[in-house]
């Protein structure tokens, strides 16, 4: 009788750890959270046009942030050198096939250095954004906005500096008022044809984006 209890016991004591044990181990294999995507839409500035590592690209800069600070995003660098905004106009439906969370839309320095019509850039531009949202309603865009040299004319200038800040008013969109800020115009930041930035220059570009960028995420 004390054998046969004392066999019941220690059944009934592994049943209630192999229990446990998967219990335990249950709560161990949670699913990984599914990483989310962070797509950069651009021209040269975007695709880091003149750098010998493209590492150094201001996303790429940023990726690093996001790895380092162990947030579930990948990023994406869909930059594409001398890209215009008709251009990425017609270049958008092909890329809304990747599942988006985040939009960075870093599109117009070609157009302004051609001296295009600025009611064609916004135009472009509102189409791209429209065909982000009616895609996917739920990804967040962020725009960063542009300007042209002084020698484009004080008329055009402004035209074309309203286009991204009313853009970003009338769509409600996170925004950066000027992506070179502190590297437009400063020689050592900017590679020989002083339009591009250096890797030191992508740096500072990185920057201005995560200070809003870092807020959506």
């Amino acid at each position: 009788m004390l054998l046969s209890l004392a066999v019941l016991l220690a059944a009934c004591s592994n049943g209630n750890q192999t229990k446990n044990e998967s219990k335990t181990n249950t709560e161990v294999k949670q699913p990984k959270k599914q990483m989310k995507t962070i797509l950069f839409f651009g021209d040269s500035l975007t695709a880091g046009y003149g750098l010998e590592d493209p590492e150094t690209a201001f996303p790429a800069r940023i990726a690093e942030k996001i790895d380092s600070l162990g947030l579930q995003y990948t990023v994406v660098n869909a930059g594409l050198s001398g890209e215009t905004t008709a251009g990425g106009r017609s270049r958008i439906d092909w890329l809304l096939k990747q599942k988006m969370d985040v939009f960075v839309l870093e599109l117009g320095a070609n157009d302004g250095l051609r001296g295009l019509n600025v009611e064609e850039t916004a135009k472009n531009l509102q189409f791209i954004v429209d065909q982000v949202k009616a895609k996917y309603p739920d990804c967040k865009i962020l725009l960063t906005g542009m300007m042209v040299p002084p020698s484009m004319g004080a008329k055009y200038s402004d035209a074309f500096k309203a286009v991204f800040i009313d853009l970003a008013a009338k769509n409600n969109l996170k925004f950066v008022p000027f992506l070179l800020e502190n590297v437009g115009g400063i020689t050592r930041l900017n590679q020989a044809d002083g339009i591009h930035p250096t890797a030191e220059g992508h740096a500072i570009l990185a920057e201005n984006v995560w200070s809003i960028l870092k807020g959506m995420l």
